[in-house]
């Protein structure tokens, strides 16, 4: 059984002038999931983030949730009035209230007996239950954006959109926040969309991806579909680094220099072979001559750069690396490699 849908967008476009933010975007979210809309910076996704929330005004399309229109062209009900919840960017908290006085500053409806206990209560959700006395300038950045979070979480919006929300974080902070805010979330049942431009972040976050280029939504799914069956060399980019090698597709097969990958369904002709650095791997026995051009360290593996036939490609190799002028025997991991035919 599927699961229910809190918020569908259905053919929504928003242009400034002569420049389109968002095309003719389509995008379901599920009740209860995370999903993270991700793209580079300028593709339109900050725009569709504000469609969302009510700050924009879509020129064509509807944004629905629960069955109820939210936006359609030329109208929109006020943000304030559709249970959504934003976080922005910079996590607006207000420099002369507390913490606990931030979380609770939404809650202003309630006698001030519960609103001070709900506020509490969302504090300890994001562990931050001991510091509901202390000025934004006093937290970390870290602690900021879980002080944001909480004050969205207190009103109990139906949707939750969060615009960015490790960006400002030192890189060191961004895997326990990341963790952290991940925790709070799904405890909250929290149903959400997080824009961003951090593939690492969105594929370890999201339930469900959306990613999005120059405008338009060109693939949605689990992140392991996304990542293992892109649907072109450009969603492939989005979700990490590749390899690009062009080639000549002959009776279902794609010959590279550095092996062969199946290209069912593929017309003969032209096409390019995407591969991700960790499909290629060395080879014991059978595979295809490589000579080492150059090895760098990277971490948890070695970056090692290969050349055969003049083509060029880098692989990701855990353990022990060659080295460089070494010739090596290499084959491409299916699985981690797709075939596209090349644009007339």
């Amino acid at each position: 059984m599927s699961d229910p849908v809190a918020l569908t967008v259905q053919g929504v476009s928003k242009a400034y002038g002569t420049r389109s933010a968002v095309i003719a975007a389509d995008l379901t979210l599920r009740r209860g999931k995370i999903t993270c809309l991700l793209g580079p910076s300028g593709c339109g996704k900050s725009t569709l983030l504000r469609l969302i929330a009510g700050l924009e005004v879509p020129d064509s399309g509807e944004i629905t949730a629960d069955g109820r229109a939210l936006s359609r062209a030329g109208a929109a009900v006020a943000p304030e009035d559709r249970g959504i919840g934003l976080v922005f960017q910079d996590y607006a908290l207000f420099p002369h209230m507390t913490a606990l006085q931030n979380v609770a500053f939404g809650l202003r409806g309630l006698p001030a007996g519960q609103r001070r206990a709900r506020a509490q209560a969302m504090l300890e959700a994001v562990q931050l239950g001991t510091r509901g006395g202390a000025w934004p300038h006093a937290l970390s950045g870290g602690e900021q954006q879980r002080v944001a979070l909480a004050r969205a979480l207190a009103r109990a919006p139906q949707i939750l959109l969060l615009d960015e929300p490790f960006s400002g974080l030192d890189a060191h902070l961004k895997g326990e926040v990341r963790l952290s805010l991940t925790e709070a979330l799904r405890a909250a049942g929290a149903t959400v969309l997080v824009v961003t431009h951090d593939a690492r972040e969105a594929l370890l976050m999201a339930d469900d991806l959306v990613l999005m280029h120059g405008g338009r939504i060109i693939q949605a799914g689990a992140p392991r579909a996304c990542y293992l069956d892109p649907v072109s060399p450009d969603a492939a980019r989005m979700l990490g680094e590749v390899n690009l090698i062009p080639v000549q597709v002959r009776a279902g097969l794609a010959h590279t220099p550095f092996g062969t990958v199946p290209a069912a369904g593929t017309a003969d002709g032209a096409a390019v072979v995407m591969v991700r650095p960790e499909g290629l791997r060395l080879a014991e026995g059978a595979g295809a001559a490589a000579h080492v051009a150059q090895v760098r360290f990277g971490g948890g593996y070695h970056e090692v750069q290969l050349t055969a036939d003049g083509q060029r490609a880098h692989a990701h190799i855990a353990g022990a690396a060659p080295e460089a002028g070494q010739t090596v025997t290499v084959h491409i991991d299916p699985d981690l490699a797709r075939v596209f035919p090349t644009k007339a």
